[in-house]
């Protein structure tokens, strides 16, 4: 049995989840709606409050998507309650962030500003100018996002310049030493 996919669901208040004909999962809460497709063998259920997952048969295929469906519909139940944001920081001399309406421009070190439109969903804070907030209620498009951000200047072992995420930790290297 999958460790996590036999954890039951908590719904708080607030939270509803509808699954339809073709198991596809709605979950509607204060801060918006997500909905996902789940795979058939999946038996998808709720009662008193108590959201389960269970598999309808022993298939290695069925087991692996256990604890994946149930992690992916905890996911969307976070997400429409509380919602989800990733931190970077932009470290380098000259580098900068700022938003202009709902773009984020980012100056780090080429030879134009590189400018980034907010999708559906997702938005953009600037609390300083070498901090960036990605913010939205699904945890998989804050996530893209975020490693989209810091694609476009990765930090570099030699000085830490660069964009990275604020809990990461750049590995330096020693410069040449020569003669």
């Amino acid at each position: 049995m999958s460790r996590i996919g036999k954890l039951p669901i908590t719904v708080p208040a607030g939270v509803t989840i509808t699954v339809a004909n073709d198991n596809t999962v709605t979950v509607k809460g204060p801060k918006g709606q997500l909905s996902e497709k789940i795979s058939k063998n999946m038996i998808l259920g709720e009662e008193n409050g108590v959201f389960t997952v269970k598999r309808s048969s022993d298939t290695k295929e069925n087991r692996s998507l256990h604890g994946l469906t149930r992690s992916l519909i905890n996911n969307m139940v976070v997400g429409v309650t509380e919602g989800y944001q990733k931190s970077l920081e932009v470290a380098g001399v000259g580098f900068k962030a700022a938003k202009q309406g709902n773009k984020l421009v980012l100056n780090v070190g080429y030879s134009h500003p590189v400018e980034i439109a907010e999708p559906a969903g997702i938005s953009f804070e600037v609390p300083a100018p070498n901090k960036i907030t990605v913010k939205g209620i699904s945890k998989q498009l804050v996530g893209q996002m975020a490693a989209d951000i810091r694609a476009v200047r990765k930090p570099e072992p030699y000085k830490g310049k660069g964009i990275k995420y604020e809990t990461e930790v750049v590995r330096r290297k020693e410069g040449k030493t020569g003669k």
